[in-house]
């Protein structure tokens, strides 16, 4: 039983109760003249990367391997009146990965951004999956996170500021059947984020990732809609997620308001994982 105790003592009686008012920066999700690398910006969730980071003030290296979709990518940017340059590369060739980001340093002068977003798909069960369709799924999806994460460090060390974004996969965390080389590659890239994380905090550059559901773009386009029906039954949310809503957390972590937060993991997925 709960008793309530009246205070009468003429110290706490002369107690007059105050107003505290707490000053507090007011965060802004503009990247001030920045400059991003966004790989795999061709299309879908990659090329909303690009675009909002240049709707918020960034400059863009586009990356991918589509020369003609690059172009209209680095259009759409150059109407936003930022500055845009479109670089056709394979992540899973270091040569060009190297050659790439030193040609960003030559046309911007600086690089503050990584996003790394490029990855493809070779889905069949392990039984029956080729080695090369394990190789070519590996050798973009993880061994391009490590090659343009590498070839940039040495720069963002210079300046003592960087920021990485590994978009990764809720398969990364829960697993898929059908795709044991794509989970891997991004439960790789989720241990790779940690990882990094922990070497460069030091040195002011941060790294998180970022682990997609069911986003609408032309992949989950070709899923059967009995498989599409029976994703959105698990959903909470009831739906797929926008490309836009992925590019508005990565345009988060890159911004000033997530300057203390490094290593971390962010699902967006409708509570697909829960």
């Amino acid at each position: 039983m709960w008793k309530t105790w009246k205070i009468t003592s003429s110290f706490a009686q002369n107690i007059k109760p105050k107003t505290v008012k707490i000053k507090y920066k007011k965060q802004k999700m503009q990247l001030n003249n920045r400059v991003a690398v966004v790989t795999g910006a061709t299309r879908g969730i990659g090329e909303a990367i690009a675009v909002a980071a240049a709707e918020n003030g960034s400059d863009v290296a586009l990356w991918g391997r589509n020369e003609d979709l690059l172009q209209k990518t680095k259009q759409r940017i150059s109407e936003l009146g930022r500055k845009a340059e479109a670089y056709r590369v394979d992540v899973a060739r270091q040569t060009e990965v190297d050659e790439a980001m030193k040609k960003v340093l030559q046309d911007f002068s600086r690089i503050d951004f990584l996003v790394n977003n490029a990855g493809i798909t070779k889905d069949n069960l392990l039984l029956t999956m080729k080695p090369d369709e394990w190789d070519q799924v590996l050798q973009t999806n993880l061994y391009g996170v490590f090659y343009c994460s590498k070839a940039v460090l040495r720069s963002m060390m210079k300046q003592r500021y960087g920021k990485i974004v590994n978009i990764s996969s809720i398969a990364g965390i829960t697993g898929n059947p059908g795709q044991t080389n794509y989970a891997a590659s991004k439960a790789g890239m989720i241990g790779f984020t940690k990882s990094l994380a922990k070497e460069m905090g030091k040195r002011n550059i941060c790294v998180n990732a970022i682990a997609p559901g069911m986003i609408e773009t032309e992949m989950t386009q070709r899923l059967p809609e009995e498989l599409k029906k029976q994703y959105l039954e698990s959903i909470p949310l009831g739906r797929f997620g926008k490309v836009e809503e992925v590019a508005a957390l990565v345009l988060f972590l890159l911004s000033s308001a997530s300057d203390y937060i490094t290593g971390q993991v962010f699902a967006i997925d409708g509570g697909l994982q829960m």
